[in-house]
């Protein structure tokens, strides 16, 4: 039984598991049929793996669903003496799947878990069976890339304050409060679906921001793309030919307000011309709580198509 407020009244009630080998305390959710195949979802920010309770519910009976909270994010530790780019969630990610060993990996991504779940395809590409983009860019050498992150900043509030606060002096001060401000972060990045927010939905996204230093992971993230310092991963031309030939799918909020479909879908098309693409009409940057029904129905049905 987990204590209600682990489980947000209920809400999450998944057991903890927990792994050091990323050399901090990672936690993980490991759900579904023990000898299913693994779909590993990975969050973005400045959420955790309760973005994918209803996903972990829907796919529990058929797969083996993993999802890690990254470092200082959710359950996980927050380890004070670390850098939080992109290269050491990589890093990170990499080191919990080969100490769990998980192969014929489904990659479920969200936000910046795509740059982290591709990093990963781009080091064990014979690890991956299939790539799902939920809202999340999936950077993998592409010659236009820089263009479209560029280009998606115009659009993007996020973005644009992200640069405005570290020019100013207040990006640390502002996303160190997110305990406080977690639901305007969210809004400015598009959230649409109010009707589920409550107290114990407010206390899953705030309450593990408690102090400057627990938001170091968030913190990181933003100060990371503000001053250049996140490394995409590049794959060499076996992976790249190996993780092309993959089954995939992109899911897309189309009134995501941080991530636009028109500068990061064709980063994913670019790679899988052939690979479904579902637009959803009214659905923010958050597509996994202000949709979570019709994007359950969506990665079940893919996954029974491809056998994964």
């Amino acid at each position: 039984m987990i204590d209600a407020d682990e489980s947000f009244g209920g809400t999450f009630p998944f057991f903890p598991h927990f792994s050091e080998a990323p050399g901090f305390r990672m936690h993980y959710v490991d759900e579904g049929l023990r000898d299913g195949n693994v779909v590993l979802c990975l969050h973005g920010e400045p959420t955790w793996g309760y973005l994918f309770r209803h996903l972990i519910a829907t796919l529990g009976g058929t797969h083996r669903v993993i999802v890690p909270d990254h470092m200082g994010f959710g359950k996980s530790a927050t380890p004070q003496s670390r850098s939080y780019w992109l290269q050491d969630h990589i890093d990170n990610i990499e080191r919990f799947v080969l100490a769990l060993d998980l192969r014929d990996i489904t990659l479920v991504m969200h936000d910046f878990g795509g740059p982290v779940g591709m990093g990963l395809a781009a080091r064990h590409p014979d690890r991956i069976s299939a790539v799902i983009s939920a809202n999340g860019p999936t950077p993998f050498g592409q010659s236009g890339l820089l263009d479209h992150v560029t280009a998606n900043v115009a659009m993007s509030p996020w973005f644009q304050w992200i640069l405005k606060a570290e020019k100013d002096g207040s990006l640390e001060t502002v996303l160190g409060q997110l305990g406080f401000n977690i639901l305007s972060t969210l809004k400015l990045n598009g959230f649409e679906n109010h009707a589920i927010i409550n107290d114990s939905w407010l206390s899953a996204y705030g309450s593990h921001f408690a102090s400057p230093a627990d938001c170091l992971g968030a913190i990181g993230w933003a100060k990371g793309y503000a001053t250049g310092t996140h490394r995409f991963e590049a794959p060499n031309p076996a992976a790249a030919r190996a993780i092309r030939a993959k089954p995939a799918l992109a899911i897309w909020g189309d009134a995501d307000r941080t991530l636009h479909a028109e500068h990061f879908l064709p980063l994913f098309t670019e790679l899988f011309p052939n690979a479904p693409v579902h637009r959803l009409a009214g659905v923010g940057h958050y597509c996994l709580e202000d949709d979570p029904t019709a994007i359950g129905e969506i990665v079940s049905q893919f996954l029974q198509r491809t056998g994964d």
